[in-house]
Order: C-alpha cells, then sequence, then structure tokens
C-alpha cells in the first residue's frame, strides 16, 4: 500500500550508502525507525476504519493523483488513525470525527503532514453553500458531515409529500417552461433570468414563489430558492415580506429547535436579498469563484427566452447588468419573517410563526457554521437535550451520540 512506502521515501538520503559484498555495488542506506506498539496499533485501526468506509474495488486506486501514487506520512495515518479510533469505538469525545483516507480529497504535503482540504473545498468547491447547507449544520453538525462523506440518505415519505406540495404551491402563480441549456454560463444566465420575471411578478401582482438568490454573505458565497415573496400592490413604501410553508404529519406545531431552524432558513434568505438590493455584489469574484467567461456567448434559446422578456442578453455579463438593474429598484425584505406550518393530509393550516429579523443572531449562526465547513474546527454533536433527533437520523447506528442518553421527545419530523 502506498502508505507503507511513504516512510521510506522520506528517510531515503542519497548521502548514506553502503557497499555490498557481493557484487561490489553502491546501495543506499535506508535508516530504521523503530514503531511502538501502540503506533502500530493506531496505524493497523486506521486501514481498518478506512477500509470499512470504501463501498467498492473501484475505490482502491484512490491514492493515485494523475497516475502519481500520493504518499502519506507515518505522522499522519497516526493521527488520522487515532481519529478514526474516537469514533469508530464509540468515544465520548465531543470533537471525534470519521476521516475517509481512501476519499479524503485533494492532499498537500506540509512537513511530512498530510493536510486534507476542507469540506468547503471538497464538496462545494465551484458551487458554493447553499442555504440548506447552513441549516443542516445547525440541525446537527455530525448529521451534515455523515451525509457528505456517506451519502444523502433516501427521501422519506414525508419529505416527499413536501416537496409534491412546494410545486403546487409553485404551480399557482407560476408557470414552468423547458429551456435548454448548454453551458454553466446558460444556467446561471436562466437564474437571472427567473430572478428578474419573478421580481417583476412581485412589483406587478405583489405575490411570487421559488424566487433563486446568489449573493456574497460572511466571506463566502451563498445560494437558496425563496418558497413564496409577498408585496401589497399600490404601496410605494412597502417591503416584501419572505414567507416559508413548511408541511406537517402531525396535526402538530413542531418542536422549538425545527422553528428555530426554520427561522434561520428565512433569516439566510433575508441577509442574502438585502445584500442584493444594496448592490452588495462583487462580479468579478462572482466570474472567478465559478469558473465562468463573462463573455460566452448564451445559447440561442436562452438569448431567445430574454428578448421575450423584453431584455435581450448576449452574454452573462448583460445578464448580470439587467439583474442589478432589477435589484437597484427592490426595497430590502421586511423585518418580519413569516412561517407558515400545514397539513400535509388536507393542507389545512396548523399555524403560522411570525417572527422578526436578528441580523446579529443570523451572522453568528453562519459563523458558527462555516468555522466547520472551513475545517476551523470539528462537527459536534447535537446537545444532549436535542438528542431525541437521532431517533429519526439515519446515521444514528454509526454516530456515537446515539449511544448516549436522550430525554424522551414525542415529535421527531424534520
Amino acid at each position: 500500500m502506498p502508505t507503507t512506502q511513504s516512510k521510506m521515501t522520506d528517510s531515503q538520503s542519497p548521502s548514506h550508502t553502503q557497499t555490498s559484498q557481493n557484487n561490489n555495488t553502491i546501495i543506499p542506506e535506508i535508516p530504521l525507525e523503530i514503531i511502538s506498539d501502540e503506533e502500530m496499533a493506531l496505524i493497523e485501526a486506521a486501514f481498518s476504519a478506512t477500509r470499512s468506509l470504501v463501498p467498492s474495488p473501484s475505490r482502491a486506486s484512490a491514492h493515485f493523483r494523475n497516475n502519481e501514487p500520493v504518499w502519506i506520512g507515518l505522522q499522519s495515518i497516526t493521527l488520522l488513525s487515532k481519529r478514526s479510533l474516537s469514533s469508530c469505538c464509540g468515544s465520548s469525545q465531543s470533537d471525534a470525527v470519521v476521516v475517509d483516507v481512501e476519499d479524503s480529497g485533494r492532499f498537500q504535503k506540509r512537513n511530512r503532514v498530510v493536510v486534507v482540504d476542507s469540506l468547503l473545498q471538497r464538496f462545494r468547491r465551484k458551487r458554493g453553500l447553499s442555504v440548506t447547507d447552513i441549516t443542516a449544520t445547525e440541525w446537527c453538525e455530525k448529521k451534515m458531515e455523515y451525509i457528505l462523506l456517506c451519502g444523502k440518505p433516501e427521501k422519506t415519505k414525508a419529505m416527499k409529500a413536501g416537496s409534491i406540495r412546494h410545486e403546487a404551491l409553485e404551480e399557482e402563480v407560476i408557470k414552468r417552461v423547458k429551456v435548454h441549456v448548454a453551458s454553466a454560463e446558460d444556467v446561471w444566465a436562466l437564474k437571472f433570468l427567473n430572478f428578474i420575471v419573478g421580481a417583476n411578478q412581485l412589483l406587478f401582482d405583489g405575490l411570487t414563489r421559488e424566487l433563486p438568490l446568489v449573493g456574497f454573505a460572511q466571506g463566502v458565497w451563498m445560494v437558496g430558492i425563496i418558497d413564496e415573496i409577498r408585496m401589497p400592490k399600490g404601496q410605494s413604501d412597502a417591503y416584501p415580506m419572505l414567507v416559508d410553508t413548511k408541511t406537517r404529519v402531525r396535526a402538530s406545531l413542531p418542536a422549538e429547535p425545527q422553528r428555530r431552524n426554520g427561522r434561520l432558513q428565512l433569516m439566510c434568505y433575508k441577509h442574502l436579498w438585502d445584500s442584493l438590493v444594496a448592490d452588495e455584489f462583487p462580479s468579478r469574484q462572482f466570474f472567478e469563484f465559478f469558473s465562468l467567461n463573462p463573455h460566452h456567448i448564451l445559447s440561442a434559446e436562452i438569448r431567445e427566452n430574454t428578448a421575450k422578456c423584453g431584455f435581450p442578453a448576449e452574454t452573462l455579463t448583460d445578464m448580470l447588468r439587467y439583474s442589478r438593474n432589477t435589484w437597484c429598484v427592490l426595497p430590502p425584505a421586511h423585518e418580519q419573517l413569516l412561517l407558515r406550518y400545514e397539513l400535509q393530509e388536507d393542507q389545512s393550516l396548523l399555524g403560522e410563526d411570525q417572527f422578526e429579523y436578528d441580523l446579529d443572531w443570523v451572522k453568528g449562526q453562519i459563523n458558527s457554521s462555516l468555522e466547520v465547513w472551513r475545517g476551523e474546527r470539528e462537527a459536534s454533536y447535537t446537545p444532549e437535550d436535542e438528542r431525541w433527533k437521532c431517533r429519526s437520523c439515519k446515521f444514528a447506528s454509526e454516530c456515537p451520540a446515539s449511544n448516549y442518553g436522550s430525554p424522551r421527545r414525542k415529535d421527531t419530523e424534520g
């Protein structure tokens, strides 16, 4: 295995030679390093832990990049093995993390210690964070990490019903048409087009749904889709109210952690909205981060649709200019935000949660999530008084937190 050769590669020195007694050839003298039983046990545990995370034999070549082996030093293996032991053996340490050596992204050698890219670089490079990424981290940092490393679990019946309901709500005010896209520039042009059309619908009709957003907040690019925006018609001083509809299987309002998570989602949307209407959109950084050509000619179908909407665009730069013109005529979102809870069975309203925007709180929540995404700290388990979340988590059997005692909670809907 490549990991067993790295120590040899690092310790070889051309200045240390030895003459063979048989053929007088000069061979390099290889210094030996004694490994303690504890270190060997840790190394073996690391190998075992990583093999258990590899789903198929095709992953076995992951140690090679461009046909060149990636060497992992002994010190790095020891560090990784300690982390793997603390998680895989059910350690109670709150900062334990499972490290998948076979799928740990781009490796960099720094003083013989392997530095693994952050979750942000490994999983959201050139994509940006979604608002859902932030709310998933707030719900449970460990679960978010498991989803990234092991794959997203299949949607539950309740989740599928919620998606169907949102599609129905969208169809009440928006007619979707299929548009062919041929490049990343086309994809972003279509997002901007949908925003402009939705914003105009809001200004003229007082209501729009499924509005896409992209913005630069707290030092990262974030994207999201607002469920619903309302604004009284005919009032020059009106402010758009952001609304999110949650569907429920049970005829009851959710627990406070779920309501808190919903509030965070809407506050993130307002944070992005307000940054756009304040014209805080760094265009050059946008093109660079998403690897976009600002002068790329959009597809004929995209150009045809923009012309029909009254703002003919040839390039993504044109679309961004039209979008900026739209942002500048929109007011900031209302300080009051609204969460609606519907019963899935008949779409009856269970209740509403209207609350006030808290800029300092939402910034703190985003920054806390970014600490994990940027690799500044390891993902934490959900607080002990919220361990009832574990009973509906698909990763409970693998997560040490599920072994802890959790308070009884009758409502475990997500």
